[in-house]
């Protein structure tokens, strides 16, 4: 399995910070490749988010589940369709974090584990002459990105503008 951990501070008490994030739909304006999200259910453990991504010539349609929530600490989900990945939003309280004049501070945490080669042939209609093994390295380094970049703008909407935002980035095992 590969991974992404992204995690910052935020400037917002943890239940804020939580029910932003459970708004998935809105996911879409903070990604550079997701075009849409369309939702089935009401947030909760069993809802299903079609995630509807462009990148180059491929369109390709990710379903995730939420799987679990732990209010206002965490939500886990997984992909239920044509690869096996899952992972979860954290959020928790750090009161220490927050600089002079700020009331209250969460470290909020984005961790993604997938496993390329679960990808089947049949999963993405490809160009020709494009093989799978070769779109799946092109878009390993763009999960890593788009995880940083989704980060980042939830951030700046949070807290209602941008700043320079510390991000914690971990991978493996195959350094993304």
């Amino acid at each position: 399995m590969d991974e992404v951990e992204v995690s910052t501070i935020v400037y917002a008490p943890p239940e804020e910070m939580y029910e932003f994030l459970l708004d998935f739909p809105g996911y879409a304006r903070y990604s550079e490749y997701i075009e849409r999200v369309t939702q089935a259910g009401d947030g909760t453990s069993g809802t299903r988010y079609d995630l509807v991504f462009s990148w180059w010539k491929l369109t390709y349609t990710a379903r995730s589940e939420v799987t679990d929530i732990e209010r206002p600490r965490r939500i886990d989900w997984r992909i239920v369709k044509d690869i096996e990945a899952d992972g979860y939003w954290q959020v928790e309280s750090v009161p220490e974090k927050a600089p002079d004049g700020v009331e209250s501070a969460s470290r909020v945490v984005l961790r993604i584990e997938f496993d390329p080669d679960s990808v089947s042939e049949s999963a993405v209609d490809l160009p020709r002459f494009v093989s799978l093994s070769w779109v799946i390295e092109k878009v390993k380094p763009l999960v890593r990105k788009e995880a940083t970049r989704i980060v980042e703008r939830v951030v700046a909407d949070i807290e209602g503008q941008r700043r320079d935002v510390d991000l914690n980035i971990r991978t493996g095992p195959d350094s993304l």
